[in-house]
Formats: C-alpha cells, sequence, structure tokens
C-alpha cells in the first residue's frame, strides 16, 4: 500500500513520488510501526510554505487572506496605501502591475542639502564667535590676574587648593581715596579654611586692639594704623601687608601667609557695576555715619537705619552697612535700638554678609553680561599675594553657609579688656594683659 493515501494534501503535481525511507523495502511497502514517526520521517522538505488558492497569483498581488482579495486569483487595489507604498490609486499611469509609482520633484532633495548646508555654517559661525569670545576672555581674565596679585596669574602655592592644611588669609579693609585715614585697616578678618573639607573659620580682629608698632620700637597704636605706617601711607602696598600680617600671626598664633586688600570706595564701584547684591539683614539696628570719609570735606554725619528682612542694595547702601559702627548719640540725635551691631564684632559679621553676597551675585549667570565692567572695577579695588588661580580656588571652597563654620570675635564678652592709651583714646588690649589668651580662646574654637 502506498503512503500517498495517508496525506490527502499531498499534490503530486507539484512534487515527485518520495524515494524510498529508512524502514522501506525497496518496492516502497510500508512496514509496520509508529504512525506518527512514519509521517514525520516521510514527509520531504519544503523549501517554500504552501499557500492555499487554485494556482500561482499575479505579480504584486499580497496574500494576506480574504480580508484584502475577496476573491482568489482575481487581484484587487488595496484601500491601504501601507499596502503599495509607491503605488498610489488614482495617481500617474496604470498598468497591469498597479499604479505607477510617484514621482518626487527633482529640487526637493537639492533644498534639504541646502538647509543642512546652512545648519552646518550657523554651527560653525556660533562656534568661530565662541571661540574668540573664549580668546578675549582669558586674555583678560589673565591681564586681570596680573594687576591684582604679585603672583603669576596661574601659578600656585597651595598646590591648587588640593591639600589637607589649614590655609589662612588675612583680609584688610581700608576706607581709600587721598585723605587722612584713608589707609587706616578699619576691617580685619582671617578667613581660616581647610581645603580637603572645606571647613571655615572666620577670626575678626579688634581694628582698636593696641600693638607695639614698628615692631621692637617701644611705640604703640592701634592694629588699623600697622598698614599705613610699614606702606608709608599706601605707597608700598606689599611692605604694609607683609608687616600687617606678621602682626596677625604674633597676635592670633596663627600661620597667616596670605592676605588680601580691599579699597571700600572702590569696592562700592564694583557692587555697582554687578547691579547691587541682595542681602538679608538678621537684626535690625541704626547708627551714625558720616557724609564723607574725609572730615576736610564735609564733617556732617547722618542716620543709616536697616530693618530685619531682605534688602536690595547699591553700592553706597551695602558699604554703609558694612561700616556702620557709630552710635545715634554722636550724631546727637536719639539713642542706638541696637548697641551690639555697632561692635566690632557686629561690624565684622554684616562685612561677611556682604561679602557672601557679592558671591553669590558674580556666580549668578545673570552678572556675566557685566563680566568685564565688574574686573574693571575690582582692578582698583583688591590686590592680594595669591595667585588668582588660589584665589579663585579658595573663594569657591571656603563654605559660609555651613552651620557649624566658625566666626570667632575677640571682645569684652571673651578675651578682650577695654583700657584707655596715654592720649585718653579709647582700645583694647587682653584680659589681664595675657597675649596668650587670645591665641588659645581662637585655638578652641576654630572648626576642625
Amino acid at each position: 500500500m502506498s503512503d500517498n493515501q495517508y496525506r490527502p494534501d499531498d499534490n503530486r503535481e507539484a512534487f515527485p513520488p518520495y524515494p524510498p525511507q529508512p524502514g522501506q523495502g525497496s518496492q516502497g511497502k510500508l512496514v509496520l510501526g509508529n504512525f506518527q514517526q512514519q509521517q514525520q520521517n516521510q514527509r520531504p522538505p519544503q523549501p517554500y510554505p504552501q499557500q492555499p488558492g487554485p494556482g500561482p497569483q499575479p505579480f504584486g498581488q499580497r496574500q494576506d487572506g480574504p480580508a484584502q482579495h475577496q476573491q482568489r486569483g482575481n487581484p484587487q487595489p488595496s484601500s491601504s496605501p501601507a499596502a503599495y507604498p509607491y503605488h498610489q490609486p488614482g495617481q500617474g499611469q496604470g498598468n497591469q502591475f498597479g499604479n505607477a509609482p510617484q514621482q518626487q520633484p527633482p529640487f526637493k532633495p537639492r533644498k534639504k542639502r541646502n538647509k543642512r548646508r546652512i545648519g552646518c555654517l550657523s554651527a560653525l559661525v556660533v562656534l568661530i564667535v565662541l571661540i574668540i569670545f573664549g580668546v578675549i576672555t582669558s586674555q583678560r581674565v589673565l591681564a586681570f590676574g596680573s594687576a591684582i596679585s604679585t603672583q603669576s596669574p596661574l601659578s600656585t602655592q597651595t598646590s591648587y587648593m588640593n591639600t589637607g592644611d589649614r590655609t589662612n588669609l588675612l583680609v584688610m579693609g581700608y576706607g581709600g581715596g587721598n585723605h587722612d585715614g584713608a589707609n587706616l585697616t578699619d576691617s580685619l578678618v582671617v578667613i581660616s579654611m581647610i581645603p580637603s573639607t572645606r571647613h571655615t573659620s572666620l577670626i575678626s580682629i579688634p581694628r582698636d586692639l593696641w600693638v607695639q608698632n614698628p615692631p621692637d620700637s617701644g611705640t604703640f597704636t592701634k592694629i588699623n594704623v600697622v598698614y599705613q605706617t610699614a606702606s608709608n601711607n599706601g605707597q608700598n602696598r606689599q611692605a604694609g601687608a607683609d608687616a600687617l600680617t606678621k602682626k596677625i600671626n604674633l597676635v592670633t598664633g596663627m600661620d597667616v601667609k596670605y592676605w588680601m586688600m580691599i579699597d571700600f570706595t572702590g569696592f562700592k564701584t564694583f557692587i555697582d557695576s554687578i547691579g547691587g547684591v541682595d542681602v538679608y539683614v538678621p537684626d535690625s539696628f541704626n547708627a551714625c555715619y558720616p557724609n564723607n570719609d574725609d572730615a576736610a570735606k564735609d564733617a556732617s554725619w547722618r542716620i543709616v537705619d536697616f530693618e530685619k528682612g531682605n534688602q536690595h542694595m547699591d553700592g553706597a547702601t551695602a558699604i554703609s552697612y558694612a561700616r556702620a559702627r557709630e552710635p545715634v548719640e554722636v550724631c546727637s540725635k536719639g539713642t542706638s535700638k541696637n548697641q551690639a551691631e555697632l561692635t566690632d564684632f557686629g561690624r565684622s559679621a554684616r562685612q561677611q554678609l556682604i561679602i557672601k553676597a557679592a558671591l553669590a551675585k558674580i556666580r549668578d549667570i545673570t552678572t556675566w553680561p557685566r563680566f568685564f565692567s565688574a574686573m574693571d572695577a575690582l582692578e582698583q579695588t583688591i590686590h592680594t599675594n595669591m595667585s588668582l588661580a588660589d584665589l579663585g580656588l579658595f573663594s569657591q571652597k571656603m563654605d559660609l553657609t555651613d552651620p557649624h563654620t566658625a566666626r570667632i570675635g575677640l571682645s569684652t564678652s571673651n578675651v578682650m579688656a577695654v583700657d584707655t592709651a596715654s592720649d585718653g583714646e579709647s582700645i583694647v588690649v587682653p584680659q589681664g594683659n595675657n597675649w596668650q589668651l587670645i591665641k588659645d580662646y581662637i585655638a578652641k574654637n576654630l572648626y576642625n
């Protein structure tokens, strides 16, 4: 018996007779055994899947089933454009294979290339502008670094702040100008920072501290006079700053190597150049403030009043907020409402707030268009023995927002006492004239 009777779908015209399979005799006889296994072994390999229907279909006809073609062997045009992406019904001249392909206008590819070319040129122009701006900016920055520092702009004396050792910077603020007292350093703050941890401490030195000046001379003055004397009234900035830094080392017991001077007159111009600063005033106070630092020009006073809360300050307002220290009684116009703000410690804290606000404003992207005018103002405002690279990294790493930041003020509430100089001037000295008290107090309160 032939196995063909078990294959009702077999197409004798499509396939030749089967060759003998294992398990059959030479005459093609069926060998008894498992019927399903024989079927699997006896099916020939089919090179292409067989489609139902009477025979071959016309070229281009899809074999997707009755949903696409209702009658086999009679091709119908598809209503779906997706079925024939290059043959759209009703367009062009038809033929036996369907509609002619849609022809694209020859100029469209050229327009796309032109658009790409214009886009590339625009990007190239922007890149060139950025490179030119970068070159100009870098040259201006390097010139700025050379103008404000005794060190080469990109050099470092601190291994680019990559150290765990404490780095100390003395910030000296003076009035500036060409009048008597223009070079008195009325603000003295040591910023001590550990670069690896960003732990920052601020040590305020009273301007009225009574010290020997010059050294080993037997002559005493307030510490704010040291720079004026050593610099020959501002003629030699580096000599004056070096002398004051050495004096600060003796008083505090710290290793202060770096200094930066701030001219308050120039700092006012700088704040105006960046559009003012936003400051949160933590405590309300009022004070008497001179109308002019040069009393020979104008010896009159005015009242300045600051209320607690957020305030936007221009240069003049910011400087008066940072420097105000005289009680209202000096003007004979009432009583000061917050005497604590008028101490050296209170004033030092306010100066730190102004510096913090100025740094925040510089980092604000909206301030960048004022970049060059700000540098012009700063060139006349600050001088330092730190390189521009070190000073920039120092400013970036010091953290004045950390709640553990130490703010150390030397006052009569801890280690200082008020005294009177031989000329009747009010001064401050260590309690019991024990200078070690100052060193121990600072070392104990540093943020390590």
